[in-house]
């Protein structure tokens, strides 16, 4: 089984960076206010990319805070689909994964 005090302190430390770096985009979305034309069409182009980079991190943040309450509850590392434990491998890419792989990959296909 996995160490969750160490699962923790990984998945604390990648929100804080999530966090950090989502206040990086605003600051840098907020920054924008071109007055030419060109420079104020490229800006938007960037705005559109550090918005979709924004989406991500909070989705992430998301995921992370409910690995946080799995361990807390004491679900962690088990499937919430199927109930079976999650490999360390795959816990490993993705800490705040809810499905063991292969309820991942039914979810994941289309019907």
């Amino acid at each position: 089984m996995i160490d969750l005090v160490q699962r923790k302190a990984q998945l604390l430390e990648r929100k804080t960076e999530l966090t950090r770096r989502l206040e990086e985009i605003d600051a840098e979305l907020d920054a924008h206010q071109s007055k030419d034309w060109e420079e104020l069409a490229t800006e938007r182009e960037g705005d559109e990319v550090l918005e979709g980079m924004g989406a991500q991190g909070k989705a992430e943040i998301v995921m992370i805070n409910a690995a946080l309450e799995r361990i807390d509850e004491g679900e962690y590392g088990y499937c919430a689909v199927c109930g079976d434990e999650i490999s360390a491998e795959r816990l490993d890419v993705l800490p705040y994964t809810p499905m063991c792989r292969d309820c991942a990959a039914r979810v994941a296909k289309p019907h």
